[in-house]
């Protein structure tokens, strides 16, 4: 990826834009959003398609009765409508250092993934947040909506640079305390994080929002393939550890990984939240056309 590209095309491949454009993001809840958006509820409100009656009541507009039925019954009845509603869409990328680790990189992954989740909700006229974190949130392009920003989104995308130390719980509070409206957040990271995820997601979870936690792990660490006298260095806080790699302690390692994102996956199930599990070395396109719209993430 050219340090200079500032295209959406450095991202997303054109025939999978195509594709894109027949998906859209779907809530597992039945939100109500600040605007009326382009989103059909089962709320029942003031749009244009009609969906039943109910007898008025003292104090309702009269602007909504039927006369004609009043007309034929002499009674008042009011017309119900099916609303159009506004669903926000946050996604929150890891921007560690951490994230150029892999090959391919899965800072790489994670932006072609948030480029692509970003362009089937601004298509759909939903309002798109995107937000990157290390120590804290480290960036933001906010409240966007329509095609417009499209050019807009793969320029902040491109021109982030991920880099600087992890500190999770902080950045979630950041954005606890900025969220507003309903809808649905999504989280990129690779979840390894020294002081765990467990508060942080905590403050993520909540009865407005539908929360995807998608764990992005390169081949490397999923799978090692390393062997002798080793001196490893934690590319956030330079931490070093010397081991000697056997075959017994890789196939520890792969127990402990697996161990490990199966919590994670636990974690978020107890708690109404969805998760992913995803390799930076898989395509990005398989995900997204197969796997998110099977989880009924996209539709």
């Amino acid at each position: 990826m050219s340090p200079n590209a500032r295209r959406l095309t450095d991202l997303l491949d054109p025939a999978f834009m195509n594709r894109l454009d027949s998906l859209d993001v779907l809530s597992r809840k039945i939100l109500q959003g600040k605007l009326h958006g382009e989103r059909r509820s089962k709320r029942r409100g003031q749009s244009v398609e009609f969906a039943d009656y109910r007898p008025y009541v003292a104090g309702d507009d009269l602007r909504f009765v039927d006369w004609n039925v009043y007309g034929r019954l002499e009674q008042l009845f009011l017309k119900l409508f099916l609303e159009e509603q506004d669903l926000t869409v946050h996604i929150v990328a890891d921007g560690s250092a951490s994230m150029s680790l892999g090959e391919p990189s899965k800072e790489i992954f994670i932006k072609k993934l948030t480029a692509a989740l970003g362009y089937v909700s601004l298509v759909n006229n939903n309002r798109v947040t995107i937000s990157f974190f290390a120590d804290e949130l480290k960036g933001q392009l906010a409240n966007m909506r329509g095609r417009n920003y499209l050019h807009k989104m793969a320029e902040y995308l491109l021109g982030t640079e991920c880099e600087g130390l992890s500190d999770f719980d902080n950045s979630c509070r950041q954005l606890a305390a900025g969220r507003i409206g309903s809808g649905v957040m999504i989280v990129l990271s690779d979840f390894l994080f020294k002081d765990g995820y467990d508060s942080g997601l905590r403050r993520l979870i909540g009865n407005h929002y539908d929360l995807y936690a998608i764990q992005v792990l390169s081949g490397q660490e999923l799978s090692p393939d390393l062997s002798g006298e080793l001196k490893l260095i934690d590319i956030e806080d330079a931490d070093v550890a010397e081991i000697t790699v056997s075959a017994a302690l890789t196939r520890y390692y792969k127990k402990n990984v697996t161990a490990y994102c199966n919590e994670l996956k636990s974690f978020c199930t107890r708690r109404g939240a969805v998760y992913v599990l995803a390799n930076s070395a898989d395509s990005v396109e398989s995900l997204v056309l197969n796997y998110l719209r099977r989880i009924r993430l996209l539709r």
